[in-house]
């Protein structure tokens, strides 16, 4: 039976002020620590070794896709950013300067990088001349700098962590193609690793990256119902390879302009791993990223034999998972708490009893429930039981987002919607921008998130202002 009982008190609950329990989670969980530049955060080893765990795991999934990994500068001059208009326009508000040099003041500002598309582009109509250069598929990890008035660590901070995709493509049908795989890619990520499920789709014109033809998105629902940008995939057209003046000949000898994608995810994924797994005695991480899979720990350790053969439990797992031998000596009862609010997937406890049995005693975190095991084969019992919880976790994340999704067809069930209930509401739309402004005014913040992939015909008019609807759109407030 699940031991349902609240092992960390510190941890402020969910559903009296989720703000704050996010909060004591990242600090609790030793993810993250505050920094003297406001808006920066220190990513502490524990939170840093999920990152690596999701850059190991998405760079294998590029790599095997024909990426190449690459670095660009961070400084962009201001010069070279402003050759794309619309680009530059989107981004000028968040755009962080470096104006001196040492003790010189620069003949030029130089921009602290929020995104590496103008850079990419100068690299690329330096080395793209022929048909026979593209694709050319390029990734970068990286830093980038957006100066955010409001911030919060890992959903949105000054400075933040991520890759960045950016390729060139000889047609447009390449190019989506592209933008689209990529877009599954991270779907892929979010659903089969993190166990999380997420909505497919297009965003609409308003909601598109500066400077892009199209944008599409995966967006993941948070606990309380609030939407998290999961991650983008643009198609840029041939617009920036035109501002760039990027050209190859064709093989007919014709010169023509290539077409461009980018596409990235950054360290929000911890966040929404966070608010969609977590709970209200700590982190609860998918065994994939989790950088400790397994917590081996001694029962009555004192006791003769009984650390030699959690050792050697520690040691015959290390093999095929990450494992954590807590030999210390805190208490049994503190180390139970504290690799719980730590959201280690899986606990075993070995004791004089267990050792005499053959057997240790295998806690989820995830059910909480506690299950007597044979030592014997005990690698594939945990590996069937990692497996175990992440299927957990997803399905407990997917029925969240169904419980949590609606429909509306008519403004007033919108409004009544919006105001009720926390989580997607799916209706229809005309396409005009107004309405997306009318609706975000008057529900205090609820946006489109995306037309999916999937959309229904729920009536045939505008939810907002009755006209021809164009589409299904899924609305809801975000991080």
């Amino acid at each position: 039976m699940a031991d349902n009982r609240k092992m960390v008190e510190q941890i402020t609950s969910m559903d009296a002020d989720f703000a704050q329990w996010y909060t004591d989670i990242v600090k609790k969980a030793e993810l993250v620590d505050y920094s003297g530049v406001k808006g920066c955060m220190i990513i502490r080893p524990y939170g840093y070794a999920i990152w690596e765990n999701i850059q190991r795991i998405l760079d294998a999934e590029f790599k095997k896709l024909g990426h190449e990994n690459v670095y660009m500068p961070m400084f962009i001059p201001e010069s070279l950013l402003q050759r794309e208009k619309d680009h530059v326009a989107g981004f000028a508000p968040e755009c962080a300067w470096v104006t001196v040099g040492g003790q010189n003041q620069l003949t030029e500002r130089l921009c602290v990088r929020p995104t590496s598309e103008t850079l990419f582009c100068e690299h690329y109509r330096n080395i793209i001349h022929s048909y026979r250069d593209l694709p050319k598929l390029y990734n970068q990890w990286c830093n980038v700098v957006r100066w955010e008035k409001t911030t919060r660590p890992f959903l949105r901070t000054s400075e933040f962590l991520w890759q960045e995709g950016h390729t060139m493509h000889e047609t447009a049908e390449e190019a989506r193609a592209e933008t689209l795989r990529m877009l599954e890619v991270y779907a892929d990520f979010y659903e089969k690793t993190l166990a999380i499920p997420v909505v497919r789709g297009r965003k609409t014109e308003k909601e598109k990256f500066a400077g892009a033809v199209e944008t599409y998105t995966v967006e993941p629902m948070m606990h309380n119902g609030f939407a998290l940008q999961g991650g983008t995939s643009h198609y840029f057209g041939d617009g920036f390879a035109r501002a760039f003046d990027i050209t190859y000949t064709d093989r007919d000898n014709a010169v023509k302009y290539p077409h461009q994608t980018s596409w990235g995810v950054s360290t929000r994924m911890i966040g929404a791993i966070i608010m969609a797994h977590g709970d209200d005695n700590g982190l609860v991480l998918p065994p994939a990223v989790a950088p400790i899979q397994v917590a081996v720990i001694p029962v009555a350790q004192h006791k003769e034999g009984v650390l030699e053969k959690a050792k050697a439990l520690a040691d015959t797992l290390s093999a095929g998972f990450r494992v954590k031998l807590d030999d210390s000596e805190n208490s049994t009862g503190w180390k139970f708490s504290q690799y719980e609010m730590k959201g280690v997937p899986l606990r075993l406890e070995i004791g004089p009893r267990d050792i005499e049995n053959n057997s240790c005693v295998l806690v989820s975190r995830v059910t909480r429930e506690k299950t007597v095991v044979s030592l014997d084969g005990i690698a594939a019992t945990v590996a069937d039981a990692l497996e175990k919880v992440k299927n957990e976790l997803y399905r407990r994340a997917k029925e969240n987002l169904e419980k949590r999704t609606s429909s509306a067809v008519s403004y007033d069930e919108f409004l009544k919607t919006a105001e009720e209930k926390s989580g997607f509401i799916r209706a229809m739309w005309c396409g005009d921008s107004a309405c997306e402004d009318k609706i975000k005014d008057e529900t205090g913040g609820v946006k489109s998130r995306c037309i999916p992939f999937d959309e229904e015909k729920l009536s045939d008019v505008c939810v907002c202002c009755g006209r021809p609807a164009k589409h299904m759109v899924v609305w809801g407030r975000q991080y």
